[in-house]
């Protein structure tokens, strides 16, 4: 949650490769990237992250997604408000492996409301193909 004399781009700006958030922690991916409207997330899946399939679980493209497509919008707010998503739908493309290397989540705003934002992300790998796409629905809290 942002500080209430920080917006919300101020607050995530301090979060740039520091791998501070505890979840993103726990997955092996961090916030890269910050502007207004656009985050980027960069991560390694590797063996943990498997399934019993032998690929890296959905989990971790959706939860790279998630990051992603929220804290997009936390860089549109304004100090003293936060938000929580309240939609989320991911599409997943193609499988990752631990040989997949550095995937990148980047998201973008589409809009931002009083009560309400959306923003979409793409996650591709270290060749831009594209893993998953997803958008989200955000519920502005003051």
């Amino acid at each position: 949650m942002s500080e209430p004399q920080q917006t919300g781009l101020e607050y995530l700006r301090s979060f740039v490769d520091s791998n501070a958030a505890p979840f993103g922690k726990l997955l092996g991916f961090h916030l890269a990237e910050v502007e207004f409207g656009r985050v980027v997330f960069e991560g390694k899946p590797d063996e943990t992250h498997y399934n019993p399939h032998g690929i890296v679980h959905g989990g971790y493209a959706a939860s790279m997604l998630d990051s992603a497509l929220g804290c997009c919008v936390q860089t549109t707010l304004p100090a003293g408000q936060t938000y929580t998503t309240i939609e989320l739908k991911i599409n997943y493309v193609r499988a990752m492996t631990a040989e997949t290397g550095l995937v990148r989540a980047t998201a973008t705003s589409i809009h931002t409301g009083r009560r309400m934002a959306t923003s979409e992300g793409r996650l591709v790998d270290p060749n831009g193909k594209l893993i998953a796409h997803g958008s989200t629905t955000c519920m502005i809290l003051s």
